[in-house]
């Protein structure tokens, strides 16, 4: 594959926020990919840029793109992409003088580019390299319905504590878990309305189905804001996962409000020690059947994983513990948490660990030992669609990228793109 050029530059996420977007040219075309940001991330995540910011990531990059124009690479498989790390770190020693962000965009791009020298899709490419060519399964969604924490602004001075009430089908079809995921949203929205009866001034209603500036009660990821408690929150969630025949799923985010050894909720102003936390995460389990809890304990408390994990065991149930600020994508991290029997699912986020080389070992060392991987988007995204070609790609069994917004929608879309080619 000969590079004609290559050109790094800005772009905005969906929070309005500057990331960065490369083009690459090659005598098949021009290829685009950009990189996410999250807000809420692990203290083990690689840095998304460089210590000194964004505009010296940029700076780097320009002169590290000049420096491939009019090279030949030969990619012929995933693990090829070492060539170019090797000339990243000759330029600069590690991926944390770019940052996981822009690595990101740079292995993505190149590998859209090699999947169609290859006369392949990008998913297509990767699949035949790690999954031997054979038909991949599709993932099911995992859907923001509602959210708190780092990800949603106040709404009258409150907000729930954890960070994402989720919602997961499990159907024949992606399309229609989809489907039923978006009607979900809006059943959601309309319950909210209703709870919030007693105070329409000040959610803004203008009578009963009306909400003037309801759009600006959406966060980060596209999810409903509210001041209501988590368990105000789940109620809702039960009757619209009951109506549509949905699991519920809770992305808890404890380390955001842990703090020297206690988790301090600020919606009912009360403190839970380690044993407390552990008790109140598994008495929501049973109360509400919740099929999936995201770092529902510190992103350093592997005992405390344990226990949940214990805990379900106990119960009978078969929820996932999943581990995210806990894994980071670090095949290291990853590999205690699985020999201390912590958790049972994780999220994979290629940024948060610098390299797409790296998220191939994390899945390899996961399909060995049966833990269930979660494709993950940031809560800062782009257009970029690249997100569903990897966990299609990869064997992903979920796919975890909201419900509502373009730049969620457009991975959702993709994915259905790809189930569709497959039935034909």
């Amino acid at each position: 594959m000969f590079v004609k050029s290559v050109m790094p530059r800005f772009v905005k996420n969906s929070r309005g926020e500057k990331s960065i977007e490369i083009e690459l040219k090659t005598y098949e075309g021009k290829f685009k990919c950009s990189a996410p940001s999250g807000k809420s991330m692990g203290k083990s995540e690689v840095a998304c840029w460089n210590k000194r910011g964004i505009d010296y990531s940029m700076r780097l990059l320009r002169v590290f793109c000049k420096g491939l124009t009019g090279k030949n690479f030969i990619i012929k498989k995933v693990d090829d992409l070492k060539g170019l790390n090797e000339m990243m770190r000759k330029f600069e020693n590690t991926y944390e003088e770019f940052g996981g962000n822009a690595w990101y965009a740079m292995e993505g791009v190149f590998l859209k580019a090699t999947a169609r020298n290859c006369g392949k899709e990008l998913w297509e490419f990767i699949n035949d390299d790690v999954n031997d060519g054979r038909k991949p399964k599709m993932p099911m969604p995992v859907g923001n319905c509602m959210g708190g924490g780092l990800h949603s602004k106040l709404v009258k001075g409150k907000r729930p504590d954890f960070q994402e009430f989720l919602l997961i089908g499990d159907e024949k079809t992606y399309g229609k878990a989809i489907t039923k995921n978006i009607r979900a949203y809006m059943y959601a929205k309309r319950l909210l309305a209703q709870k919030s009866l007693g105070g329409l001034g000040v959610w803004g209603f203008g009578g009963l189905g009306r909400f003037r500036g309801w759009k600006k009660l959406r966060n980060d990821e596209g999810a409903w804001r509210t001041s209501l408690s988590n368990e105000e929150v789940l109620e809702i969630l039960k009757k619209v996962a009951k109506k549509y025949d949905l699991r519920i799923g809770l992305d808890v985010a404890s380390s955001s409000f842990y703090r020297n050894g206690y988790y301090t909720y600020k919606n009912k102003s009360l403190i839970r020690d380690k044993a407390d936390q552990a008790d109140y995460i598994l008495k929501l389990i049973r109360k509400f059947e919740i099929f999936y809890v995201e770092d529902g304990m510190d992103e350093d408390d592997f005992s405390g994983f344990k226990s949940l994990m214990n805990g379900i065991c106990e119960m009978g149930k078969k929820s996932l513990i999943v581990g995210d600020d806990l894994t980071t994508t670090n095949l290291d991290r990853v590999q205690r948490a699985v020999r201390g029997k912590a958790i049972n699912a994780m999220i994979i986020k290629p940024n948060q660990i610098g390299s797409i080389l790296e998220v191939k070992k994390v899945v390899e060392y996961c399909k060995k030992n049966n833990i269930v991987m979660i494709f993950s988007h940031r809560s800062g995204e782009t257009m970029d669609d690249i997100l569903a070609d990897y966990c299609v790609g990869f064997g992903g069994d979920f796919l975890k990228a909201g419900i509502y917004g373009r730049e969620r929608l457009i991975k959702h879309r993709r994915v259905m793109m790809i189930e569709k080619s497959l039935n034909r």
